[in-house]
């Protein structure tokens, strides 16, 4: 049984001696994108960037800084797509705000209406809204079992169960809000120019809509080389997959 204790020992100490390795190659990664950003080339900035993103180092610095790269390279709808994914990380980030709508607005992007819910719970973002749901569930359990093991029911605790399990519930109606919303996991942002929305999945097909570039769809199926999805408008039609990303990666 020793050999495999000490197999395990080395990778662990392997695996530490790594991480902070990886770490300070991406800070450099990022560093150095930073100063070609700075100093004005865009492309070099943006290829340290996207490595980054391949990579998984993502954060709402990354994305938005990304972002501010491909809006100087001109190109408005992945500057969108990475303000959209900064916001997404991080929904109170001001300057991803500003930014994205200065985009929007240049590139004449079209957008999801959102649900009446979703318009109120801009406050915290999808997984908050679960860790705070999670953490409100395990505390009322924690309470009901300790009221159904005290002698006597005090008052207070029985307002904190209630309290708890109400804010459980309200959490779990938010990420359920989202999910369906814009900020859900099936939405997706135009990156092509002026792409054509299709009742079929053919080029010859009639045109539903024009999606200027970063405009919002929300993904309802595949097939081959199309994508079915949600318009704006209140509109649904085929769009070529490579014509969009999702937001959340």
């Amino acid at each position: 049984m020793r050999a495999p204790v000490s197999i395990l020992l080395a990778a662990a100490a392997f695996c530490l001696s790594i991480a902070p390795a990886a770490r300070a190659q991406a800070d450099a990664t990022f560093a150095k994108a930073n100063a070609d950003f700075a100093a004005g080339n865009s492309s070099a900035a943006i290829k340290g960037y996207e490595s980054l993103v391949k990579n998984r180092q993502w954060s709402a610095s990354l994305f938005y800084d990304l972002g501010n790269a491909y809006f100087r390279a001109g190109d408005r709808g992945r500057a969108i797509l990475n303000y959209e994914r900064a916001l997404a990380l991080d929904p109170s980030q001001p300057e991803a705000k500003a930014n994205l709508r200065l985009a929007r607005d240049q590139a004449r992007a079209l957008e999801l209406a959102p649900n009446r819910v979703e318009e109120h719970l801009d406050y915290l973002t999808r997984n908050q809204y679960a860790w705070l749901g999670a953490t409100a569930f395990w505390a009322s359990v924690a309470i009901f079992c300790g009221l159904c093991f005290a002698q006597r029911r005090a008052v207070v605790w029985i307002f904190a169960l209630v309290l708890s399990g109400t804010v459980c519930v309200g959490a779990a109606g938010a990420v359920y809000a989202l999910e369906k919303g814009r900020s859900g996991r099936n939405v997706a942002i135009v990156i092509g120019k002026n792409v054509q929305a299709r009742i079929a999945t053919a080029e010859s097909a009639n045109t539903v809509l024009l999606l200027p570039p970063g405009s919002e769809v929300r993904i309802l199926d595949t097939r081959g080389d199309w994508i079915y999805a949600d318009l704006p408008n209140d509109l649904q039609g085929w769009i070529p997959t490579r014509s969009a990303e999702m937001v959340r990666l």
